[in-house]
């Protein structure tokens, strides 16, 4: 039933978004001293979503419908240190920052669409 609602199903995507994004901001840190590791983001929440929407939109004109969500990895633009490897660990914490900012929106979206859906069938 919740499923079928848009705002549920766009607030459960951004914070599966954010999640992975919070995985790869970690993977990152956790190779910030392996030579040559090149470091990794996921594209940004607004491109997944209209790329997801698409997909489905294709899948529903085909028959099959679908409900995956799947974010690229993109390679960060940074400095590259002597030993080749591009993890700025400032730039990795700004980006588990913004992951969590983007979770914590997402549960509060879910939760003030649950307390509207509670107001308007008359629960607390």
């Amino acid at each position: 039933m919740f499923s079928d609602l848009k705002i549920m199903h766009t607030a459960s995507m951004l914070a599966r978004h954010s999640v992975q994004r919070h995985a790869q901001v970690a993977e990152n840190i956790a190779n910030a001293d392996t030579p040559g590791y090149k470091a990794k983001d996921l594209e940004p929440f607004a491109e997944a979503f209209a790329k997801s929407q698409r997909s489905q939109m294709d899948a529903r004109a085909s028959g099959f419908a679908t409900q995956a969500f799947e974010a690229r990895k993109i390679d960060v633009k940074g400095v590259a240190s002597p030993d080749g490897n591009t993890v700025s660990l400032e730039d990795q914490m700004t980006r588990s920052t913004a992951a969590v900012r983007d979770h914590d929106t997402a549960l509060t979206v879910y939760s003030k669409a649950l307390a509207m859906m509670r107001a308007t069938l008359g629960g607390r």
